[in-house]
Formats: C-alpha cells, sequence, structure tokens
C-alpha cells in the first residue's frame, strides 16, 4: 500500500456560482523532493461535498468498497513508447472539507506526499518514466473528471 503524508486540502468557498455538482480537476503541479513526489492537483465543486469522515464507514463508503476511497491516482510506466497501466491502483481517502454557510461551492487544492516505495516496481525494462491518472469522488459519487499528469522521470 502507498505511504502517503495527507492529503493536505486547502479549500475556499467561491462567490456564488453555477458550478456543476461534479467535482472538476487539474493537475497544478508534481514537485519531485528527494525520494518522494508531491503531487497537487487543484479542484471546484458546486455543491460542497468533497471528503469522508473516519467514521462514514456504511455502504457505499465501507471498507473493501470502491467507494471507501475518493482519490485515485494510478500509476502508469512507458514501456516501449506505450504507457502501460499496472495492476497496483493508489488510493487515498480525503477528509471532509465541506464549507459552512449556504454557499457550498468549493474550491481548494489537494496535495500528496508519495514515497519513493510507493511506486511500483516497473515492468522488466521500461525505464524510469511513470505518470498518474487522477480521479476525484464526491459524496454523493459524482466522479470528476481524470486529470493525468506529466511524465515525470523517477530519479
Amino acid at each position: 500500500m502507498a505511504k502517503v503524508a495527507g492529503p493536505l486540502a486547502l479549500a475556499g468557498c467561491l462567490k456564488t456560482k453555477d458550478l456543476p455538482v461534479e467535482p472538476s480537476i487539474a493537475i497544478k503541479s508534481v514537485e519531485q523532493v528527494t525520494d518522494t513526489l508531491i503531487l497537487t492537483i487543484s479542484f471546484t465543486d458546486g455543491d460542497g461535498d468533497i471528503g469522508l469522515a473516519e467514521d462514514q464507514v456504511e455502504p457505499p463508503f465501507n471498507v473493501g468498497s470502491y467507494y471507501y476511497n475518493n482519490l485515485f491516482y494510478d500509476p502508469e510506466w512507458l514501456v516501449n513508447g506505450v504507457w502501460t497501466t499496472l495492476d497496483q491502483p493508489a488510493y487515498y481517502r480525503v477528509k471532509v472539507i465541506t464549507p459552512e454557510g449556504q454557499n457550498k461551492a468549493l474550491d481548494g487544492e489537494i496535495a500528496i506526499t508519495l514515497a519513493a516505495s510507493f511506486f511500483p516496481l516497473p515492468p522488466v525494462d521500461t525505464g524510469d518514466t511513470i505518470r498518474f491518472k487522477v480521479k476525484l469522488v464526491d459524496r454523493a459519487l459524482h466522479e470528476s473528471n481524470v486529470a493525468t499528469t506529466s511524465a515525470i522521470i523517477v530519479q
């Protein structure tokens, strides 16, 4: 399982805007610091239902369920010029960041620190290039778009 510190979520209310109830994400940055990667995504959500409480484990958020986690970042290795998904997905459970008040629209950032020991071993002779496909799911089970990082040369 991934060694993850965080994620650190920073969020704020937006002025009243007509945002969709589905979260929308974008890759803000990927930083390599010694033996870790810091992946930061920006997000918006029209109804502010991002994150799960620690004790929120009733179906469909129960242990073992796909929706137990709500942030998905699947690694892909570059193999002979083709991006290859391994059977080692990486998931995380973002804590509740719903704002108080009438306006629930959110925008913010989520930063995840991935230890180098997290990275799945690449297939034989793949080299050192990896990327991540990232998706966020809210409490109403609305899925965000899938955002893909740029290629990362693992050092």
